[in-house]
């Protein structure tokens, strides 16, 4: 059976298509999602079901953990460990935005998530759609790509249903994705306090060195 296709304005977000897709998130489902950069796979982290789910669809290897998306600084603080201060000043400079961010995740987050790594990869995306969904449904959604593992990311949900239409219920129709690049990764996972780069995207390396050594950081 072909996924349903659910069009939603990026600009507006009609409340009763937003609160149709939350609660089929909250059931258990993982539905195809508009970011702010690819197309994603969304569901409940909590729900070890869905969570499979995903990793099954994508054909994805078990031990990759899981990013997600977030609404605020105050629901990571709710998902991880103690933040270092870095986290806060990237957040402030590029949230909301395509930077994702590696820290040490909580115990409260399956295994599953976390692929037993201990870190959970955090991002609030700059895009109305996941962060409607979110505020409805009142938890955090995965937010790995929206396609087969090794193949091409998808920026519209024709790409997605083309890839994953028979495997997922629900693709919501955002338009096309305002970039065509990646969230930049930055791990702050490491105990020593350094950063490191795990990714370059559609935040340049020298803009964030830049920021932080205005902010007296290395």
């Amino acid at each position: 059976m072909s996924a349903e296709i659910v069009r939603i304005s990026k600009d507006q977000p009609e409340p009763s298509l937003i609160t149709y897709v939350a609660e089929r998130l909250k059931a258990g489902q993982v539905l195809g999602m508009p970011t702010d950069t690819f197309y994603g796979l969304a569901a409940d982290p909590f729900n070890l079901r869905a969570v499979k789910k995903i990793y099954d669809v994508k054909s994805r290897q078990r031990n990759k953990p899981l990013s997600l998306l977030i609404e605020s600084v105050d629901q990571a603080e709710e998902l991880t460990r103690p933040l270092p201060e870095i986290f806060y000043l990237l957040a402030r400079k590029f949230w909301p935005g395509p930077l994702t961010i590696i820290v040490r995740a909580a115990s409260r987050l399956p295994l599953k998530v976390t692929a037993n790594s201990g870190n959970v990869a955090l991002r609030v995306p700059a895009a109305s759609i996941p962060m409607a969904v979110m505020k409805a449904a009142g938890i955090p959604i995965t937010a790995t790509s929206a396609n087969v593992s090794g193949a091409n990311e998808c920026t519209t949900a024709e790409g997605v249903r083309q890839q994953l239409g028979q495997a997922i219920p629900i693709i919501v129709d955002g338009g096309t994705s305002p970039r065509e690049i990646a969230s930049t990764i930055i791990d702050l996972s490491d105990e020593s306090g350094e950063w490191h780069l795990q990714r370059e995207g559609a935040i340049k390396l020298q803009d964030i060195v830049e920021y932080l050594a205005s902010q007296g950081c290395n």
